[in-house]
């Protein structure tokens, strides 16, 4: 893997308040190599217009109606031509100009399929108000309800091709099942990056409201029940239990 060449990924809806943020962060990588894709929902916003004014930085660029965030996550999966695939969501932003260098070299040096890394959930003007720090991965782990911040998560496409895309019928926990499929049920090999290399904006989909947790949960045992998770009741609540120390230090 000399040369790593990256597929990153971004989503788009309606997100003109925060897209000039994540593409400056892809930009301003001092790693090159880099195959930047960005899929819009047809936004009403203006945020095709900002990306139009970014042209000079984007590699693939669509804008049309979809089937939901993980429909636009697989067409721009579809449309990498890289080694590696990662998503940065439209509302966050790299940590540092060096997060894809580090991320090559971990690849390279562990002969990785999959690499993951740490997290910091931020205000908009970038507080931070939650820390992710993921931790080694074992087998067996995703047991006990731990799994890594999707954000940080990337693999060599051929994994994509191999196992499969993000399954929409897992809702919101369509990314926490694909996960679980590459790492736990086929066990790929893995490589943890002990760095923070995303800077999340905080709020999501699936924690607006119980309503949307509750829905949540039940997508989450469907991809643990059909994951082979030992005990997936116990999975689904340690899942949540987890994030309990994000919120120390």
């Amino acid at each position: 893997m000399i040369n790593v060449k990256i597929s990153l990924v971004t989503v788009t809806y309606n997100a003109a308040k925060t897209i000039q943020q994540c593409i400056d962060s892809v930009a301003r990588q001092t790693y090159k190599n880099v195959e930047y894709i960005i899929i819009d929902g047809n936004s009403s916003d203006g945020t095709a217009d900002i990306i139009r004014q970014n042209k000079a930085h984007i590699h693939y660029f669509k804008s049309e109606a979809d089937d939901g965030i993980y429909d636009a996550m697989n067409k721009g999966i579809m449309k990498s031509t890289g080694d590696v695939v990662g998503l940065l969501n439209a509302d966050d932003y790299f940590a540092n100009d060096n997060v894809i260098s580090e991320i090559v070299a971990s690849f390279v040096q562990n002969n990785a399929d999959i690499l993951y890394a740490d997290l910091d959930y931020v205000n908009p003007n970038g507080k931070v108000l939650r820390r992710w720090r993921s931790g080694n991965y074992s087998p067996g782990k995703f047991n006990w309800g731990w799994m890594p911040p999707h954000p940080t998560f990337y693999a060599k496409r051929e994994m994509f091709e191999q196992l499969g895309l993000y399954n929409s019928r897992y809702g919101t926990a369509a990314d926490y099942e694909l996960m679980l499929r590459f790492m736990h049920t086929n066990k790929a090999k893995v490589c943890y990056l002990n760095k923070v290399i995303v800077n999340m904006t905080q709020g999501g989909v699936s924690n607006q409201n119980l309503l949307n947790r509750i829905k949540a949960w039940r997508c989450d045992f469907r991809a643990m029940t059909n994951n082979n998770i030992g005990m997936p009741f116990l999975g689904l609540v340690l899942k949540p239990l987890r994030k309990v120390g994000q919120f120390i230090g």
